[in-house]
C-alpha cells in the first residue's frame, strides 16, 4: 500500500493505491463508518466486507467491477454509496432495507435498468445515473418524494415518467444528451425546481405547465428542435438564465418581457430574421442577450 492510504478506527481511505485485491488484514477495520476505495483496479469485493455493519459511506468508484454480490443487502446503515465509473451492467435487487441511504452514485457504468427494490429508498435525496444506457426511467422513481437532485444525462432516454410532478422536493434535474422529444405536463408540479438542464435532446415543444415552475432560476434548452415557445415562460419570475441556442426559433413570446430577474438570454443559432421588441425591454433591465 502506498502513502495515500489512511486508517483510523472510523475511517479507511485507500484511494488511488493501485489495488487489484484487498489485503485480508483489513478485516480488523470492521467497525469503520467510512471506507473509500476510489480509483483502484478492483474486479471484485471480498465477502468479508459485507459484514461491516457500521458502514455509512462506501466508495467503490473508478474500479473495474462487473458485478456486486447480493450480500450488499447487509450494509443497511449506508447513507452514501458510490458505484460510479465501473463496468456494471446490472445491480442486485437488494435495496429494500436501505432506509438511511441519501446519496447514490451509479454514473459511468453499463446499466440499462434499476432494480425494483430501489423504490423503497424513501430518504434518497441524490441520484446519479448519468453515462449509462437507460432508454426509460421506472415509473416508481416518482415515489421517491425526498429526491432533490437527479442526474441522468448522456443516456438514451426517450421520455420522462408521466407523474414526474410528484417529486415536489426536486431542485435540480439534469437530462442533457438524451433523446427526449417532449416533457410531461406534470413537470409544472415540481414546485421547488431551480435548475432544469435539457441540452442536446430532440424536444420540439414545451408544455404550458412549465410556467408553473415558480422557483426555476436556470433553464437550458440549447440544441433541441424548438420552433416556438409557450407564453407561459413569462411566468417564471425567478428565472435568471434562459439558454435557447441552436433551435429553430423564428420569434420569442412577448411575455418574456415580464421576467424581472432574467440576466442572460441566449438565442444564437436560431432562425430569427428580426430583433423582437422584447429585447429592448429586457436590455433596459440589465439582461445580456446573445443573438
Amino acid at each position: 500500500m502506498n502513502e495515500s492510504a489512511e486508517f483510523s478506527a472510523d475511517h479507511v481511505n485507500l484511494n488511488g493505491c493501485g489495488l487489484t485485491s484487498l489485503p485480508p488484514s483489513l478485516r480488523r477495520c470492521n467497525k469503520a463508518h467510512v471506507f473509500s476505495l476510489y480509483d483502484n483496479q478492483l474486479t471484485e469485493i471480498p465477502d468479508w466486507l459485507w459484514d461491516w455493519a457500521n458502514l455509512e459511506t462506501l466508495n467503490l468508484s473508478a474500479n473495474q467491477l462487473t458485478h456486486l454480490s447480493a450480500d450488499l443487502r447487509r450494509l443497511t446503515a449506508l447513507r452514501m454509496l458510490d458505484l460510479g465509473h465501473n463496468r456494471l451492467d446490472m445491480l442486485p435487487d437488494v435495496f429494500s432495507g436501505f432506509t438511511h441511504l441519501k446519496f447514490l452514485y451509479l454514473s459511468n457504468n453499463r446499466l440499462t435498468a434499476l432494480p425494483n427494490s430501489m423504490r423503497h429508498l424513501s430518504v434518497l435525496t441524490y441520484l446519479n445515473i448519468a453515462d449509462n444506457g437507460f432508454t426509460a426511467l421506472p415509473n416508481w422513481l416518482c415515489e421517491l418524494k425526498n429526491l432533490q437532485e437527479v442526474r441522468a444525462y448522456n443516456n438514451a432516454l426517450k421520455s420522462l415518467p408521466d407523474h414526474l410532478g410528484q417529486l415536489t422536493n426536486l431542485r435540480e434535474l439534469h437530462m442533457m444528451k438524451n433523446a427526449l422529444t417532449m416533457l410531461p405536463a406534470s413537470l409544472g408540479e415540481c414546485s421547488q425546481l431551480e435548475q432544469l438542464m435539457l441540452q442536446s435532446n430532440q424536444i420540439a415543444c414545451l408544455p404550458d405547465s412549465i410556467g408553473e415552475l415558480a422557483a426555476l432560476t436556470e433553464l437550458d434548452l440549447r440544441f433541441n428542435q424548438l420552433s416556438q415557445l409557450p407564453e407561459a415562460l413569462g411566468q417564471l419570475q425567478h428565472l435568471r438564465s434562459l439558454d435557447l441556442r441552436a433551435n429553430a426559433l423564428t420569434s420569442i413570446p412577448d411575455s418574456l418581457a415580464s421576467l424581472p430577474n432574467l440576466r442572460k438570454l441566449d438565442l444564437r443559432w436560431n432562425r430569427m430574421t428580426a430583433l423582437p421588441a422584447v429585447f429592448r425591454q429586457l436590455e433596459e433591465r440589465g439582461c445580456l442577450i446573445y443573438t
